[in-house]
């Protein structure tokens, strides 16, 4: 993701792929921030609505999708909290112990794996790194 992606874009990588939130890259792909999921949220529900669940409960499921179409003119710039959290990275070779006691050290559910240059080669999330730790075969 660039800042200047839409929201509307982010929102959908995010679901697809089961993502915490996502990395976002400076103009030479170099991971520069972390968007959090739950700052997407904010955007996706009006203030009043988080500020009093009666009137959130108010809404039908029905309804509830409109608030989705009305990110369609933000950027993911626009989405940044004021000091956006930098994001862990690791090298393309980290092992996944590696990335274990990194993202648990610093409390990360999501890692930029970069290449040796610093551009951004994907990323971990805390979901895929269990699933991997869970599937290794002991002894390897």
């Amino acid at each position: 993701m660039t800042l200047h992606d839409s929201v509307a874009r982010a929102v959908r990588i995010m679901a697809l792929n089961r993502m915490p939130g996502l990395i976002v890259v400076d103009d030479r792909r170099r991971p520069g921030w972390v968007l959090p999921g739950t700052q997407v949220l904010r955007l996706m529900v009006p203030g009043a609505f988080q500020e009093d669940p009666a009137l959130a409960r108010a809404i039908d499921e029905a309804h509830a999708d409109r608030f989705w179409q009305e990110l369609a003119g933000i950027t993911v710039g626009d989405c940044l909290p004021p000091q956006p959290p930098k994001p862990v990275t690791v090298r393309l070779d980290a092992t996944l112990l590696e990335v274990a006691a990194l993202m648990s050290r610093v409390r990360s559910p999501i890692a930029a794996v970069v290449e040796s240059d610093g551009t951004l080669a994907g990323a971990i999330t805390l979901e895929r790194l269990l699933t991997s730790l869970v599937l290794v075969p002991p002894g390897e």
